[in-house]
């Protein structure tokens, strides 16, 4: 499993731009219009994240959630984490209103 390159890593914050490196993680605040959608959202993306078998870091306080993507494994962002992202963008984009 490689570490992301720079430029992909630029790549995918330009096709992805409220996403952002904090403390060398791909982070996003998700903002929902109550907690039962942040919820719907979390429980949504835990499933995909159980079948890929790569989990995020995330927080929650009422309708907003914040998620930081890093392979452990890897020491850095992967393929993988991009790939959570683009399946967080799809159901987030079910989701809100």
């Amino acid at each position: 499993m490689n570490i992301a390159t720079q430029p992909q890593i630029d790549g995918f914050i330009n096709k992805f731009n409220d996403w952002s490196i904090v403390n060398g993680k791909l982070q996003r605040e998700f903002v929902f219009a109550d907690f039962a959608q942040a919820f719907s959202f979390m429980t949504d993306v835990a499933l995909e994240a159980e079948r890929a078998n790569h989990h995020p870091e995330w927080f929650n306080v009422y309708k907003k959630v914040r998620v930081d993507l890093t392979t452990h494994e890897a020491g850095g962002i992967t393929e993988r984490d991009f790939q959570l992202a683009q399946q967080m963008e799809r159901i987030a984009a079910t989701k809100q209103s």
